[in-house]
C-alpha cells in the first residue's frame, strides 16, 4: 500500500472515532448548527495540526526529559474533560440562537485538542509509524493530508448535529442530548483515570 493512502486510512480512523472533540463537535452542532459550529471544527483541526508538527519537530524529546509536564498535561486534560461534561450536564435546553449561549470558539477547540489524550496518543503513534525517520519534508505533508482528514471528520459529527437539531427543539429533549453526551465526556475522563493515562 502506498504509503500516503497508509497516512490517510490512519488519520480517518483516529479522527472519525468518537472522542472528546468529536462529541463537542456533535453537541455543538445539535445545539448552534452546522455554521456556528465551524470555529470549532477548524480550531480543533488546527490545534491538533499543531501538535503533531511540534511533536514531530521534536516536542517530545523535551517532554520525555520532563516527565511532570507531561503528567501535568494529562491531568488538565481529564480536568477539562470533566469541566466540559458539568456544563453540558447543566446546560438550559436552549438552542442556540437566543443570544444566551454561544458555540465553542476556534481557541476552544485547540485547547481541547492540546489537553485530548487521544490527540497526544494518535499524534504520537502516527509520528513512530510514519515519520519515525525524521524526515521533514514527509512529516509536513503527513501533518497537510492529516489537516484535510481531521477537519473533514470533526465536521461530519458537527453535521450530524445539525441534523438531529429537529429533533431537539424541546428543551428537555436538547437537556437529555446534552446530559448524555456529558456522560460519555466523563465516562472518557474516568477511563483515562483507570489507566493511569
Amino acid at each position: 500500500m502506498n504509503i500516503y493512502l497508509s497516512m490517510a486510512a490512519f488519520a480517518l480512523a483516529a479522527s472519525i472515532t468518537p472522542g472528546p472533540v468529536n462529541i463537542v463537535a456533535l453537541s455543538a452542532g445539535a445545539q448552534f448548527g452546522f455554521s456556528a459550529t465551524q470555529r470549532h471544527v477548524f480550531g480543533a483541526t488546527l490545534g491538533f495540526t499543531l501538535l503533531l508538527v511540534l511533536l514531530g519537530l521534536g516536542l517530545h524529546q523535551l517532554l520525555s526529559q520532563w516527565p511532570a509536564l507531561t503528567r501535568i498535561i494529562q491531568w488538565c486534560g481529564v480536568a477539562f474533560l470533566l469541566f466540559m461534561a458539568y456544563r453540558l450536564a447543566f446546560d438550559e435546553g436552549r438552542l442556540g440562537g437566543d443570544g444566551k449561549a454561544r458555540a465553542p470558539s476556534g481557541w476552544h477547540g485547540a485547547l481541547m485538542q492540546w489537553l485530548n489524550p487521544k490527540a497526544w496518543l494518535a499524534s504520537v503513534a502516527s509520528l513512530g509509524a510514519f515519520v519515525g525517520d525524521g524526515d521533514i519534508r514527509l512529516l509536513w505533508q503527513f501533518a497537510a493530508l492529516y489537516f484535510v482528514i481531521c477537519y473533514a471528520s470533526v465536521a461530519c459529527w458537527a453535521w450530524a448535529g445539525a441534523a438531529l437539531r429537529g429533533m431537539l427543539q424541546h428543551a428537555r429533549n436538547l437537556r437529555r442530548f446534552n446530559r448524555l453526551m456529558a456522560l460519555l465526556l466523563a465516562a472518557s475522563a474516568c477511563y483515562l483515570l483507570a489507566e493511569g493515562f
